[in-house]
């Protein structure tokens, strides 16, 4: 009885066919992305049109920015445009993103309430903000913000310091010299070193303390012998308020949209992580006397941080990105100034577009990287 024959050939191992697909699939990429950069050039050279940033130092910009937090006119270059949208950009995220985390912890924490309706209420709001576009709270709160405050003539007398009105939230503003920023400068490091004071305490003993209070009373003695600052009150002047300093309808629509809708989905993330913490933590706090609110705070929260960091960080991301959609109610961010018209006006598209991209990506990432810090600090103190 004859023997079978086998073909001969070479077998590969798992590994060894792993790294071959892997190979392949990392030349496909580079070809793919080398056949489009090769078309872009054709394409650009078929239109005459060269490749390159220039154009964020053209004069004039030739177009106004309905809020600003930094010193801007028409007359000025398109990048300084493009960063006064990123500074808005940051200032709505950072808003929203604060607004949000409150909002979703105190929901997250109702809908685990013994109280029913609390509980009941808290469900009826996460399922409302999650199951509706974040556009249309975008869209909505605009609306309501513009049809329910009155004109700057009838605007909400907040104590004589704040008003509100259909053009905004007037809040007052501090002034003063140019040596101003010094005092501001003096102050926080007035702030952080007192700060520093506390751990030195706890870690290296009172020398250094003794040393770092000496730095924080000269500190505080620059604040006190620098200039005066003054605080400026909005004042109705005209058909509008001079004077301070105005947050507009859209920046506040659109900050509290953000917030509104994400609070739904940080609430979940909360909820998810109080129950995955034992329920034996719980009752121990309230054996030792501990009330609701204090074994909430002191023992549950700080180890069902852990669970939530994670998942509160991807949140954080989706707010930042969701900001975009400023240009719906006409709120100059990033995307508006050097994604709308800085684009239009120079035809720079390309470039515009990646310049965006990049923008937020850098954002995006320094978001994940504290976010990632603070974790791994959690992990530290309660591993």
């Amino acid at each position: 009885m004859t023997a079978a024959i086998r073909p001969s050939g070479v077998r590969l191992s798992g590994r060894a066919r792993t790294a071959v697909l892997q190979i392949a699939l990392l030349a496909a990429v580079f070809c793919l992305t080398a056949w489009l950069i090769g078309n872009v050039v054709q394409n650009f050279a078929a239109l005459d049109k060269g490749f390159g940033f220039s154009f964020l130092w053209r004069l004039p910009a030739n177009y106004d920015i309905n809020q600003t937090l930094i010193a801007y006119t028409s007359a000025d270059t398109h990048l300084r445009a493009a960063f006064v949208g990123l500074l808005n950009t940051l200032a709505v995220a950072a808003a929203g993103i604060v607004a949000a985390t409150v909002l979703g912890f105190l929901v997250g924490a109702l809908r685990l309430s013994r109280n029913w309706l609390a509980s009941r209420l808290a469900a009826v709001y996460v399922e409302v903000t999650r199951n509706t576009p974040v556009l249309l709270f975008v869209l909505l709160w605009h609306a309501i913000l513009i049809a329910a405050l009155p004109a700057p003539r009838n605007a909400v007398d907040l104590g004589g310091v704040v008003f509100l009105s259909n053009r905004g939230a007037h809040l007052p503003r501090l002034v003063g010299g140019p040596d101003l920023w010094l005092l501001l400068l003096a102050l926080a490091a007035s702030g952080l070193t007192a700060f520093a004071i506390l751990r030195l305490v706890r870690q290296r003993g009172r020398h250094l303390a003794a040393a770092a209070a000496g730095i924080a009373v000269f500190a505080a003695f620059l604040a006190l012998s620098g200039p005066r600052p003054a605080i400026e009150l909005p004042e109705l002047r005209g058909f509008n308020f001079a004077g301070g300093t105005t947050l507009i309808p859209e920046f506040v629509a659109l900050a509290w949209a953000l917030a509104f809708y994400t609070s739904g989905f940080i609430a979940e993330i909360v909820r998810a992580g109080i129950l995955s913490v034992d329920r034996g933590q719980g009752e121990a706090a309230r054996a030792l006397g501990l009330g609701e609110g204090q074994t909430m705070r002191l023992v549950v929260l700080p180890q069902a941080l852990r669970a939530i960091v994670p998942p509160l960080t991807s949140e954080y991301l989706s707010l930042t990105k969701n900001s975009s959609l400023a240009i719906a109610i006409g709120y100059m961010d990033l995307v508006a100034t050097l994604g709308g018209i800085t684009l239009n006006q120079t035809g720079r598209e390309m470039e515009a577009m990646i310049l965006v991209m990049g923008v937020y990506l850098a954002i995006s990432a320094a978001i994940a990287y504290l976010m990632n810090r603070y974790n791994a600090r959690l992990g530290r103190i309660y591993g």
